[in-house]
């Protein structure tokens, strides 16, 4: 949210949830037509394909993600944060699939403030949720429910702290592994802790999230990569992996359109990103801390006045 977080942290605690997601609703579509335009995108989309299923990467805002999620055998798909309804229900077409749900994160209207108005639009959707607070929620889910989309298993991974109510969905299907994070865990960084501790974002990026297997795909809510690496270069100025990273991401971002950086991985993640290395002892080194969970503490309060030059 950029320098909206701050001003938004105060009105979220002291304005009732819907005067909150209409003043959101207004700085993120003026925040939109600032940066790219009033049709514009700030990436292209891209389809990243595995053996039994398939994403379809759709920009959304300013910097959102949104993905459609499909089942190779049997099409039926599911939608993750899907906040421009309008470009979805065309994607659904063009991919030639059946949308039967609604994955949503968190409550914040850059990711939920969509879901009145796509399932208006396509009745009978399932939307599943951790949060009462997400408009058409038709399933409520916590930490370790399981839900189908066609022959995926999606495994629902509660990780409250940017929210109290965000979900993780891992999705598996044969060798195939992918999870959707929202606002917890980005490229190379994480989510504010609008709403939860340091504890609980070390609980979400090193017990939950971190010990999923390496090979995970990781699909997460915003175009933050260049502004989260360049913390970790500060953080670990001699870490060859993230150098190696911003080099790409470089390269990546300055193509015509800009194409996405996501998705990384769980393994990638491990070796770029400081709050998921905070027993890493030259993380640690950098905030004078030896314990986790006051190293991540003290990183995300460094991170929320960072300027990378």
């Amino acid at each position: 949210m950029g320098g909206f977080s701050s001003l938004f942290s105060i009105v979220s605690r002291t304005l009732p949830l819907g005067v909150t997601q209409r003043a959101t609703a207004l700085y993120f579509r003026a925040s939109k037509v600032t940066r790219v335009g009033l049709r514009g995108y700030h990436s292209d989309q891209k389809l990243v394909s595995a053996d039994t299923m398939r994403v379809r990467i759709l920009p959304a805002l300013s910097d959102n993600y949104m993905y459609l999620l499909v089942d190779e055998n049997t099409k039926e798909a599911a939608i993750v944060d899907p906040v421009e309804p309008d470009t979805v229900i065309k994607a659904v077409a063009e991919e030639g699939v059946t949308l039967t749900t609604v994955l949503t994160t968190h409550h914040h209207w850059d990711h939920a403030g969509g879901n009145k108005e796509l399932v208006t639009k396509l009745p009978g959707l399932a939307v599943i949720a951790g949060d009462e607070r997400i408009d058409g929620t038709t399933r409520l889910v916590s930490h370790g429910d399981q839900v189908t989309i066609g022959g995926m298993k999606v495994s629902c991974l509660f990780t409250p702290c940017h929210t109290t109510g965000h979900i993780c969905y891992y999705v598996t299907q044969a060798e195939d592994k992918l999870v959707f994070t929202g606002d917890t865990l980005f490229l190379g960084g994480c989510g504010r802790f609008f709403e939860g501790s340091a504890e609980q974002m070390s609980e979400a990026l090193v017990t939950i999230l971190g010990q999923l297997p390496g090979e995970t795909k990781v699909f997460c809510g915003h175009e933050y990569s260049l502004q989260n690496l360049a913390f970790g270069k500060h953080v670990e100025p001699d870490n060859q992996h993230i150098s190696d990273k911003i080099s790409w991401c470089q390269q990546i971002r300055s193509a015509s359109p800009p194409q996405p950086t996501v998705p990384s991985t769980i393994a990638e993640e491990h070796l770029i990103n400081p709050f998921v290395r905070v027993t890493e002892p030259s993380v640690q080194a950098h905030t004078g801390q030896s314990d986790p969970v006051e190293t991540m503490r003290a990183l995300r309060a460094e991170k929320d006045n960072f300027k990378s030059k």
